[in-house]
């Protein structure tokens, strides 16, 4: 049944990929390995984010409990192991130059502000490439559109990152521009874990947060594609006060198939949220962003409710359809 973008009420968003440049922020924390081996110094871009992208879904398929930024770690240190083995060079020594200012994988990261088994020995290179995360950049049109697209919806998250990484891109999402995603505000931060609390930043006083929950794979304890991820929300989403609980007819409880009604998955990721959204009964929007699709998996045949180039096409068409009354083009079908 056909229904308008401005009938729903909730957006669930990926992150990486959708509003942060998730393929520009790994390529550059992965150059300084890849300068190192034969083999990776002649890979495009492209082949980059592919071999990391295949080793991310096997880690999180076999690791499903584990944190992003230990994911990352793991990531870096099998594609090391990968890089040492098709250079012929199980011991490491015929890598290209060297590795001894691993600190420039992360602009501006000093050695005392990176984990390392020694306090005074430079930070280990995995660990740098697992914290690059805070400094994976924005879209140029993201931040604009969070702020339209909050005046009329409900902002949520669902990503596959822990709380901590994704606190610094919290303040950036929320603050921009912030110069210095590094120094996070507590404002941003996610609440302490185990509390029994989910993540309300909407709730907090002064907070410029455009998203009234934040569920990262640590909340849910499942990485996307899972569906068990999505239900979570989903039954967040229906029986909390600060988004849809109470507004069912006599101030009851919405079910969860009317929940479903009001909600909108917005990513770029097929594999990881459009695939997911259809098997679950829920309308998407395809942010078309340009890229590989290392994160986001094959555009197979479709399976989306509406189509746009990028997130301010799309706050675009919700703002010229609140203002005109009449619903704006849509592409695939409608359940």
């Amino acid at each position: 049944m056909y229904k308008p973008l401005t009938d729903h009420k909730v957006l669930v968003f990926d992150v990486y990929a959708t509003l942060i440049d998730w393929e520009a922020g790994i390529y550059k924390a992965l150059e300084p390995l890849l300068s190192r081996f034969p083999p990776s110094v002649r890979w495009t871009r492209d082949e980059a984010l592919l071999a990391f992208a295949s080793v991310e879904y096997d880690l999180e398929v076999q690791y499903p409990g584990m944190l992003y930024s230990d994911l990352l770690s793991k990531i870096y240190e099998v594609l090391a192991e990968r890089l040492k083995a098709l250079a012929g060079d199980e011991d490491g020594q015929g890598v290209v130059g060297n590795n001894a200012d691993a600190r420039s994988a992360i602009p501006g990261e000093s050695a005392a502000s990176t984990s390392s088994a020694d306090a005074g020995s430079p930070p280990l290179p995995h660990r740098v490439f697992a914290e690059s995360i805070r400094h994976w950049p924005l879209f140029p049109d993201t931040y604009a559109a969070l702020q339209t697209l909050s005046k009329h919806f409900k902002l949520v998250v669902l990503s596959n990152v822990d709380r901590v990484s994704f606190g610094y891109t919290h303040a950036l999402l929320s603050e921009e521009p912030n110069p210095d995603p590094t120094s996070s505000p507590s404002l941003y931060a996610p609440p302490v874990l185990n509390s029994g609390q989910y993540w309300f930043p909407r709730t907090l006083v002064h907070s410029k947060s455009p998203f009234s929950l934040i569920m990262t794979a640590q909340d849910t304890g499942f990485y996307k594609p899972a569906l068990e991820g999505f239900q979570t929300v989903l039954e967040t989403v229906r029986t909390n006060n600060a988004l849809l609980a109470g507004q069912g007819p006599g101030g009851r409880d919405l079910t969860l198939e009317e929940v479903k009604e009001k909600v909108l998955i917005v990513a770029k990721s097929i594999q990881h949220d459009i695939v997911p959204a259809g098997k679950l009964g829920l309308r998407s929007v395809w942010i078309e962003r340009p890229g590989t699709g290392a994160a986001t998996g094959a555009v197979r045949e479709g399976g989306w409710t509406w189509t746009y180039k990028t997130l301010g096409d799309f706050a675009e068409a919700v703002e010229a359809e609140k203002s005109t009354g009449v619903p704006g083009p849509f592409t695939g079908s409608f359940s």
